[in-house]
């Protein structure tokens, strides 16, 4: 996962600077007189300091990237460091809905010797669906993802989320909020089960199998400011608990940790592109 998220991390930065060019290149950073064919794109890249994979106690650097659309019009919504790449095709009374895409953790004997024999997890896409209300416009927001891997067999997961948003004067944006993880089956045992073969490969973990339902809880914080109009810093943490048989499994409770945090930073830059 780390040199994947790497490779997204360059390309995302690439497209990051060329857009910075191009928008040095106009008139400025959105146009004097938008039309209904304006949009306001935002990209960004994201550095984070966290566990090699889930369950893990061995923390790492890893890196991704980050992308908003939305039309001139629309406002800017606040969001929270960890929402993933979502579009809204649905907004009314301030229920939105609409795709969303994340990527999954992999995993390696190369991440911890002690996996030697355990099956290991390739990185993945995964799509699904968001629906998030704002119980207060810009302020407080509930909002649940559902998301199912593509390629890797690691099933579905449903996060849920709360967060409340804070401006600090005109630069500054506060969010913090809690956290519920779910994963299915196929999620559990991808990531925590341990067959019986794998158990005598691996002579030190006994078999485990891992059954859906919560496998965390959690809580986010972080704080943006403004550097520019255009171009955000953020700095964020967030805190999970692994419940349930992601706890309970060999490979959190012998080689790992029940307590995850993910510590991060991140860039963005939006600009106006017009058809």
């Amino acid at each position: 996962m780390r040199a994947k998220r790497l490779t997204l991390f360059s390309v995302a930065l690439g497209v990051l600077l060329t857009a910075s060019l191009a928008g040095a290149a106009d008139s400025g950073d959105a146009p004097n007189h938008p039309d209904s064919g304006t949009w306001i794109v935002t990209l960004g890249a994201s550095v984070e300091y966290g566990p090699k994979f889930p369950g893990s106690k061995h923390d790492g650097f890893s890196a991704l990237p980050s992308f908003d659309i939305r039309r001139f019009d629309e406002p800017d919504e606040h969001s929270a460091p960890d929402d993933n790449i979502d579009y809204g095709l649905i907004d009314f009374g301030g229920f939105e809905a609409g795709p969303v895409v994340g990527l999954r953790d992999s995993r390696s004997q190369s991440d911890d010797d002690r996996l030697k024999g355990i099956h290991s997890v390739d990185w993945d896409i995964d799509a699904g669906v968001f629906a998030q209300y704002w119980a207060i416009p810009n302020q407080l927001r509930f909002r649940s993802e559902i998301r199912q891997a593509v390629s890797n067999g690691s099933g579905l997961v449903v996060d849920i989320s709360a967060d409340w948003f804070q401006p600090l004067g005109d630069r500054w944006l506060l969010s913090a909020g809690p956290r519920a993880s779910f994963g299915n089956g196929a999620y559990m045992r991808k990531y925590f089960g341990i067959s019986s073969s794998e158990a005598l490969q691996n002579g030190a973990l006994s078999a485990f199998d891992a059954k859906g339902g919560l496998k965390s809880i959690g809580f986010t914080v972080s704080a943006a400011y403004d550097v520019t109009p255009t171009w955000t810093l953020q700095v964020y943490d967030r805190f999970d608990r692994l419940t349930g048989d992601a706890a309970d499994s060999p490979i959190t409770s012998k080689l790992g940790s029940e307590n995850q945090n993910v510590i991060g930073i991140s860039l963005t830059k939006a600009f106006s592109v017009s058809f």
